[in-house]
């Protein structure tokens, strides 16, 4: 056995065998469970809450405007003086809407006050603004001689079917979900890539500082013991992903079949849902399903588990040749920065920019650039990416890795013998011409 394999499986069983890693591996899909949970319960808790707003309206104009829903309910107090209503609204409701007497509807513009000890939210002052606003604009119209029922009833939404020129139908919030699809690929990579890039780092740090190192390189290459640190955490990520994925797979079967939930194509939806679904949301849940179904969905697979190891063995040479250079963890913060912005670079122009123009120039570029492509590429794969742009991306990757892996290799052999000094972006350039 070479030795390049020998410190690959040293790092490895010393990855697996490490109790942290055995408990997040089994914890963290329970965890991820848990909080969808707990999520959706402290959600479904908020709607059955009723939000009581007293109204005081002196001047008679909006009161009948503001209509009650299954989250408000308003509370008509204009009978009583106004400050009899605040002190009934300071303890019994959640506000107090104050609409002054005026001589001019259109003073309302300024004048309408919400009192409260809580700050109401946005979605609440936006709606106490479209009520304000659509009153005094029907004022408007009947000064001017036009009837706002009129108008209003007059107003139509229309709807444009989308149509490819095979004749197949189009889907209006496809880009959406492309973009969400390829979006979770997308970030996917990158958490893995920032939280197995400190785990090189941070063993490269343990036996530096452990003095290990010291009787490790006498008898391996500085080159071959990278190599075997990047590559034998890659695969104990890998297979901690696939028992993340085995393992929510059966938290998922296990769910449906507790909560009743049937698979397949039989089953069996209420009618009232889907028919709310469709009016919501101006679709039927069978065209979303099948949008869904023809997704490159084995193309993104495949194209994650490459990415994922180009872009980690890229990001991980940074990330070991750091800790060679470091003596501490503290000591590492000032060189990781400039490694954390290209993937925090992918994730921007992934969701600002491939969802406008998925095959514009900025967007091929990056998914091409290896620094970003894991991440902007995987957002790419959805909206349909040339062969020739996916075999470029992925050869100048590993090319990347490569040529990063040498000069990587440089720093980490000068740097894992260096102690009790702080290296600076000075002396890290001089080690690269050792």
């Amino acid at each position: 056995m070479s030795i390049l394999s020998l410190i690959i499986k040293r790092e490895f069983i010393a990855k697996v065998r490490n109790k942290s890693f055995i408990v997040m591996t089994f914890l963290s899909p329970l965890l991820f469970v848990g909080v969808g949970f707990l999520v959706g319960f402290l959600a479904n808790m908020n709607k059955d809450e009723v939000t009581k707003i007293a109204i005081h309206d002196e001047s008679g104009i909006l009161k009948t405007d503001f209509k009650n829903s299954k989250e408000t309910v308003y509370i008509d107090l204009s009978k009583m003086s106004l400050k009899a209503a605040k002190d009934t609204a300071s303890k019994n409701y959640s506000g107090l809407i104050f609409v002054p007497k005026v001589a001019n509807v259109q003073e309302l513009i300024a004048k309408v006050e919400y009192i409260s000890d809580e700050s109401p939210s946005m979605e609440f002052i936006m709606k106490m603004e479209n009520v304000i606003d659509n009153e005094l604009t029907k004022s408007n119209l009947k000064e001017l001689g036009f009837d706002a029922d009129k108008i209003e009833n007059s107003k139509v939404n229309s709807n444009i079917k989308l149509k490819n020129f095979s004749g197949k139908d189009g889907f209006k919030l496809l880009n959406i979900i492309k973009i969400f699809v390829g979006g979770i690929f997308g970030y996917l990579i990158m958490m893995f890539i920032v939280i197995y890039g400190n785990f090189v780092m941070r063993s490269v740090i343990e036996e530096k500082t452990s003095r290990i190192i010291e009787i490790i390189i006498s008898s391996v290459k500085p080159y071959q013991l990278m190599m075997g640190k990047i590559i034998g955490n890659s695969l104990a990520g890998i297979l901690q992903f696939s028992i993340w994925a085995i393992v929510g797979a059966a938290l998922l079967i296990s769910a449906s079949m507790f909560f009743g939930i049937e698979s397949g194509a039989h089953t069996a939806i209420n009618p009232e849902m889907i028919g709310t679904f469709e009016k919501q949301f101006g679709f039927s849940l069978q065209q979303l399903l099948i949008e869904i179904k023809g997704l490159p969905l084995a193309t993104l697979i495949i194209c994650f588990i490459i990415y994922f190891i180009g872009g980690y063995f890229l990001y991980s040479s940074f990330y070991a040749a750091i800790g060679a250079a470091v003596d501490s963890e503290t000591d590492s913060q000032q060189f990781l920065l400039p490694i954390i912005m290209p993937l925090v670079l992918g994730v921007y122009i992934g969701f600002f920019t491939v969802i406008n123009d998925p095959h514009g120039t900025v967007a091929t570029v990056f998914s091409i650039f290896p620094l970003t492509s894991p991440i902007v590429m995987l957002m790419r794969i959805p909206f349909g990416v040339p062969l020739w742009q996916l075999i470029l991306s992925i050869s100048i990757l590993f090319g990347t890795f490569l040529g990063v892996v040498w000069f990587a290799s440089k720093i980490y052999r000068v740097g894992i013998l260096m102690y009790g000094k702080k290296p600076t972006w000075k002396e890290l350039y001089k080690w690269l011409k050792y």
